[in-house]
């Protein structure tokens, strides 16, 4: 074998060197709709503008055509589909971790499939299988979560043996392998070909399409999109969709208001065969090697096969240097670990006869997921991008999205976890992008365990604690670029061991939590929580208060020093965001909501405040570092510092009050510690921080206090049966389906947006609600352990998926976060859950396809805890997402 791989190699280097072969490249021109450059000219004026005509850019026009508007142009700077779409490698995968990513690729594949029938353009459709292989028990547990999912939404997929894997596709080596994942329904296109038809029925439905057509502003006014100008004129509309693939990024800096697109392109290489001298049924399986780094594909009775190498290679740091993408250089020394992995794979193709290495462009983000929705500077400007070479399989499935997200304001699903407001600017420095999608790619392939954090672009927020904490053995993840800790190593413990700990079962901190948690129960803890996004909204007048009455759910007409739980909904009830409001004057508000919300929210505020200068808000974030001080001897820590007197009298629950903490002042102190745990929030101004930190731990000493992190706050928040906005709240989850309606004050004498959505609810009851399992016949020590996404069955059938989950170490058992549907079992239909329903079902958790048995409860236990305050003094809401 080995003096064939060197052969083949041999062989391609040859190739490589010799320029008559290097001029047979197989690059299928892409069929021009004229010969003629420009024989129509640009319309005046349209309702939007789409630039880019790959299959982003296709699919939103034939959606949106479909959805009846028809004023729409594309435009292309070369020709259609002659982007990265040429080069798409053209598997049509459902294999998913993320759902909403899960269910645009099943959209993509039936929409794929009929395609052809529907427009009489050819593309190529082939329904194969995929099969994903493991060579580790972990990358076959990681496989099982994935089958659980796609099984529960109706997509035929099962676990299989080395064995069946020999059946399906004889020429794959089994040796190495304890088990593979086989997915039937997936399919291979011809990714051009479906861009192609896309267009073909866009324009049928009356959009105009214009190829050689290059944008080079897009034009704003006032924060709204009013119209693009390309190197043929100008059009004036009223919406903008940025699909321009790898120069996205580019064009939305190109604007009067820079619009920020983090992506960034990296080489992508994939190898191409003449036909096998058997060549390759075309119905063959799509075979994809995750720990070997690649996949395989038939292609024309030869092979396509292509992968995501360790050390990427960034692209195109400056400027939009090409109209069209050309085959980049061949880079053989580069590619010759994925070739060995193929080898490996499929060792009798000593034959292999290689047509070619095609090198092109992929863009990638900075988690791994794609980018869609409105931009939160510029209304009207919309995004399609940066697909993490899954171009083909979400395709279909984002155009759907977003298109829904244009016309009806909002899309039929969730899809916060794409939503371009989950970055805030810092995220697009090119730097951070350059050095955070080499780390991406190879992460494509990389086994993803429960909790596992990028290494770049890390300290990029930190709270003036940092260090301080840092030296006490902080342990450090990061949300929205801040860092926040996880947890403290304790002095003496192998630090080395704990980074190691990428498990799907038991990780080596469950003891570390177990006592930060215990001491939260038992004396006082500090979390340092200064990533939370903090606004200040004021008014000479009354109108913060008529404004935000408007805009949130609950009645906020409360006494000075009062702190409201409360959301700000949508026209349906759904959440868009989860809060605490304190009012620290007649006319000012104290607004702290989840950390990833900072530009979400002030999108959303934004948007619907009115324009008037007597009314200001100002993100305060950076101002003030949060400490939340947890636990029953917190009330001792505080009182000693502050010489105020802090007893429930004095300073009842979900009170706000500025005080003194030792020599600083102008610390803003409130009764809530987000867990349903006694305790404090500190919210203290940025340079007082250390100075109080230090206070309180000394201070704190002799009543046993200690530093605490995130997982603890998870583990008490999920045992008190606290939900968290992003997580098991969203823009589809109201109130009235999490237990909420206490946060709600439908009679407080005015509209409020979401009232008739909540009010018709409360009539005719909900179709989901939001449930706690406790998992009976788990062991934590031996069993995979829950994380979220894991599907629930009641008495048997699926109803619904947990949200979140953590170890309840006062209740020594797992307990999960989630909801119950309640479906028809002859019609489907959609019925109403009602507490009978979910109080009389037999209920099992499936981790990874093992099903647990779980309790299942409405209320939260409080009566299981040692800690039974008077009702009135329970914070009875948590929110803030970990």
């Amino acid at each position: 074998a080995a003096g064939m791989f060197l052969r083949l190699l041999s062989d391609v280097r040859w190739r490589a060197a010799n320029p008559k072969w290097r001029r047979m490249t197989c690059s299928r021109r892409s069929t021009s709709s004229t010969a003629e450059p420009h024989p129509v000219s640009l319309p005046a004026q349209a309702q939007v503008v789409i630039c880019g005509g790959g299959i982003m850019g296709t699919s939103v026009a034939y959606h949106l055509s479909k959805m009846g508007w028809k004023d729409i142009v594309l435009l292309e700077q070369g020709r259609l589909a002659a982007g990265t779409t040429r080069f798409c490698a053209g598997i049509v995968s459902t294999a998913r971790h993320v759902s909403i990513e899960l269910k645009m690729a099943d959209y993509s594949n039936k929409l794929y499939q009929q395609l052809e029938q529907e427009t009489g353009v050819k593309t190529g459709y082939v329904k194969t299988g995929s099969i994903s292989l493991a060579q580790t028990q972990d990358r076959l547990i990681s496989l099982k979560r994935v089958a659980s999912s796609l099984n529960v939404m109706g997509i035929p997929c099962e676990i299989i043996t080395p064995k069946q894997v020999a059946q399906l596709h004889p020429l794959i080596n089994i040796h190495d392998l304890v088990g593979a994942m086989y997915v039937p329904e997936d399919a291979l296109v011809s990714s051009a070909n479906v861009s192609l038809a896309l267009a073909t029925a866009a324009s049928r439905n009356g959009v105009q399409i214009h190829e050689r057509t290059s944008v080079s502003h897009v034009s704003v006014q006032k924060g709204r999109v009013t119209g693009v100008e390309t190197d043929r004129g100008q059009i004036q509309c009223q919406y903008f969709i940025n699909c321009a693939g790898q120069w996205a990024y580019e064009l939305g800096h190109s604007g009067e208001e820079p619009v920020n697109i983090p992506l960034h392109a990296c080489e992508h290489f994939y190898l191409l065969t003449h036909p096998l001298k058997e060549p390759l049924a075309s119905n063959l399986p799509t075979i994809v090697d995750p720990d070997g780094r690649i996949y395989i594909r038939n292609w024309q009775g030869g092979i396509l096969s292509g992968g995501f190498e360790k050390n990427p290679k960034p692209l195109f740091t400056e400027g939009r240097n090409q109209l069209e993408i050309q085959n980049l250089q061949e880079d053989w020394d580069h590619f010759e670990p994925l070739l060995s992995a193929l080898l490996r794979r499929m060792p009798d193709l000593e034959a292999l006869q290689i047509m070619q290495l095609v090198n092109c462009p992929e863009s990638f983000t900075p988690d791994m997921r794609c980018i869609m929705g409105e931009s939160p500077t510029v209304r009207g400007y919309f995004v399609l991008a940066g697909m993490n070479s899954a171009g083909i399989s979400y395709g279909g499935g984002a155009g759907k999205y977003l298109a829904e997200w244009m016309v009806n304001g909002y899309p039929s699903e969730n899809v916060w976890p794409l939503d371009l407001k989950r970055f805030g600017t810092l995220q697009s420095s090119r730097t951070f992008l350059r050095h955070r999608v080499m780390e991406v790619m190879p992460l494509m392939c990389d086994l993803k365990v429960p909790r596992w954090d990028f290494q770049t672009g890390r300290q990029l927020r930190t709270s003036p604690l940092y260090d301080r904490l840092d030296a006490q053995g902080a342990r450090w993840m990061e949300k929205h670029g801040f860092e926040r800790v996880k947890y403290f190593v304790p002095p003496g413990k192998d630090l080395l061991d704990l980074d190691q700990s990428k498990t799907f079962y038991k990780p080596d901190w469950f003891d570390i939590v177990g006592s930060e948690v215990k001491c939260c129960k038992e004396a006082v803890c500090v979390i340092d929580m200064s990533s939370f996004t903090k606004f200040e909204i004021s008014s000479t007048g009354d109108q913060a208060l008529e404004n935000l009455q408007y805009l949130f759910s609950n009645d906020l007409d409360v006494p000075v020093g009062h702190v409201v739980h409360t959301g700000m909904l949508n026209e349906k009830g759904g959440y868009e965001n989860d809060c605490s409001i304190a009012r620290l004057s007649k006319r000012s508000f104290f607004m702290i909501s989840p950390t990833d919300q900072q530009v979400h929210c002030w999108a959303w505020l934004k948007n619907r405040l009115p324009d008037d200068s007597t009314l200001t808000m100002e993100d305060v974030t950076w101002k003030y570092t949060a400490l939340n001080l947890i636990g029953p001897r917190a009330v001792d820590v505080l009182s000693e510092l502050s010489y105020a007197p802090i007893t429930p009298e004095h300073f009842p629950s979900l009170f706000c009050k500025e005080m003194s903490v030792g020599y600083a002042n102008g610390i803003r102190v409130m009764s809530i510690t987000h867990t349903g745990e006694p305790g404090f929030m500190l919210y203290i101004p940025i340079e007082y921080a250390l100075h109080v930190y230090n206070e309180v731990m000394n201070m704190g000493q002799k009543y046993g206090i200690r530093n605490a992190g995130y997982y603890a706050l998870r583990s008490l928040r999920i045992e008190k049966f606290f939900a968290f906005w992003g997580q098991d709240l969203d823009a589809f989850t109201t109130p009235m389906e999490c237990g909420r309606e206490f946060q709600v004050k439908l009679e407080k004498g005015m509209q409020f947006v979401g009232q008739e959505a909540l009010l018709e609810q409360k009539q005719n009851g909900v179709y989901k609600r939001f449930t706690m399992f406790i998992l009976e016949d788990h062991d934590t020590d031996m069993d995979l352990w829950p994380w979220w996404g894991e599907p629930i069955f009641r008495n048997g059938r699926y109803v619904g998926k947990t949200t979140s989950s953590a170890y309840s170490y006062t209740l020594e058992r797992h307990v999960c976060l989630g909801f119950v549907q309640h479906f028809d079992e002859k019609t489907g239909e959609q019925l109403v859950v009602t507490t009978d329903f979910i109080n009389q079902g037999e209920y099992e958790i499936d981790i990874a396809g093992q099903r647990f048995q779980a309790k299942a409860k409405l209320y939260p236990f409080s009566s299981l805890f040692t800690h039974r305050r008077r009702k009135d003094e329970v914070e009875l809401s948590g929110y803030q997402r970990e």
